[in-house]
């Protein structure tokens, strides 16, 4: 395989390094990025007795009420299989109910439990801290910045997401 380098130039390779000029260096930087927010929003949700993968799901039934599982697959970037553990989990919790769906037995719909509720409020607090501690290195400012730049990165005004 050969590449489609001009002849005379040398390709910026990735290191995943600070300033790393590649054309990949974006996407290694946001995958970075997911690595660290996850791993300390972890931590946060363990002594809820939750895990990310649960709270992605939570955040979705908040956000968008009774939801089928297909759409809650889509929405969190989970596989069938996956989500159905994952609500199962929530159900055995007692922090989510299925639901049949008017007009089709077949299809359940997933909805936060009152106690779903109070849980999502309680991770809330939860995370003040870390997210505190994650923008320790920024400037005042910079966090909010920072979020409208990856906001507008996520959902261009084009809307190609």
């Amino acid at each position: 395989m050969t590449a489609d380098v001009p002849h005379g130039t040398t390709a910026s390779r990735a290191t995943d390094r600070p300033g790393d000029a590649s054309p990949f260096a974006l996407g290694l930087l946001l995958r970075r990025a997911h690595w660290r927010v996850a791993a300390v929003t972890t931590e946060a949700l363990r002594p809820l007795g939750i895990e990310l993968r649960h709270f992605a799901v939570l955040i979705v039934l908040v956000d968008r009420g009774p939801t089928v599982q297909r759409d809650l697959a889509a929405a969190t970037g989970s596989d069938k299989a996956g989500i159905m553990r994952v609500v199962d989990d929530l159900e055995h919790k007692g922090l989510a109910v299925r639901k049949t769906v008017p007009g089709d037995r077949r299809v359940r719909a997933v909805e936060i439990t009152p106690q779903g509720l109070e849980l999502f409020d309680a991770a809330h607090v939860a995370a003040e801290p870390v997210a505190k501690r994650l923008a320790a290195e920024l400037q005042p400012g910079e966090p909010e910045l920072l979020a409208d730049l990856l906001s507008r990165f996520v959902y261009p005004a084009g809307g190609e997401a």
